[in-house]
């Protein structure tokens, strides 16, 4: 179990020390093609960080008002309730917030910079298809994302996606209109340039769906550890996998939040998708499963 959770966190840190790197070349290339003016790197990566900040104090707001979610007490969901207050107490995790949304599509997700402004979503749809003991499978997935401060983490790459798309249309701004040297350089600047402007948001797109994966998986892991029963955990993930559909909301921007994907899927669902195969975590955790 431990291994499990080490591990997704490792794999986690070197994704984001990649980024990092790749985002460090494109900006010293943006300086570069700009005249040796390292200012404007400076200034991109300031804004970058500044506008993650802002989205770091108010991304979870926005989360629940894009998915329509309307706060709810132990009295009007009392099952829901009690299975989060028996998980918060298990763990000594404070109480998150409720919130519920009406939609027939199961799904979850968890939003919070910290486990003491943290709250746990989920749709009328999951009340109706899973059991009490699946049920808690999710709700610990969804505590595992709290405890483990993965939105905070989601919010960090998210400001490096939002950097690499900048710098890489500077990158093209400078090439076509006038990077140094000319003639035969300026067309190799110019044809870099391009290829940044195209690629850099794709790979940054990737790197946030492989990013938003090992959170899953650690947050199944976390779940697994919680409850000490991965077969309930599992068992949910096959219902979701079996009757799962769009939601009625669905956001792109916030698709990575929720426990299963609440998209449809597309040509290249595979490379950019912001959650593992459903198969592979139900594989994990039933080998989590045999260790207990």
């Amino acid at each position: 179990m431990y291994t499990a959770i080490a591990r997704n966190k490792r794999n986690t840190w070197f994704i984001l020390i990649g980024f990092v790197v790749l985002l460090g070349a494109i900006g010293l290339l943006a300086g570069w093609l700009a005249g040796n003016n390292w200012w404007v790197t400076a200034f991109i990566l300031v804004f970058a960080a500044g506008y993650a900040t802002f989205q770091y104090f108010f991304a979870d707001r926005e989360a629940i008002a894009m998915s329509g979610a309307v706060p709810v007490t132990q009295t009007d969901a009392p099952r829901f309730y009690r299975l989060v207050e028996n998980l918060c107490i298990t763990t000594g995790t404070p109480m998150p917030r409720l919130y519920v949304v009406e939609d027939p599509a199961p799904n979850a997700f968890a939003t919070g910079r910290t486990p003491e402004e943290a709250s746990i979503t989920v749709t009328t749809g999951l009340f109706e298809l899973m059991t009490d003991r699946e049920l808690e499978g999710v709700l610990g997935h969804e505590l595992g994302h709290i405890r483990n401060y993965d939105i905070r983490v989601s919010l960090i790459v998210f400001g490096l996606v939002v950097a690499v798309g900048v710098l890489a249309d500077l990158v093209l701004r400078f090439s076509f209109f006038g990077g140094r040297g000319g003639g035969r350089s300026n067309v190799v600047f110019l044809l870099f340039g391009i290829v940044a402007s195209l690629v850099a948001p794709l790979l940054a797109g990737a790197v946030q769906a492989a990013i938003s994966r090992q959170r899953e998986y650690l947050a199944d892991a976390t779940s697994a550890m919680t409850t000490r029963d991965p077969e309930g955990l599992a068992s949910a993930l096959q219902k979701l996998g079996e009757y799962g559909r769009p939601l009625q909301k669905a956001n792109t921007s916030m698709a990575h939040l929720w426990i299963s994907d609440p998209l449809k899927p597309g040509a290249m669902a595979r490379l950019f998708s912001t959650h593992p195969p459903i198969a592979d975590r139900i594989e994990r955790l039933r080998e989590i499963g045999g260790s207990f």
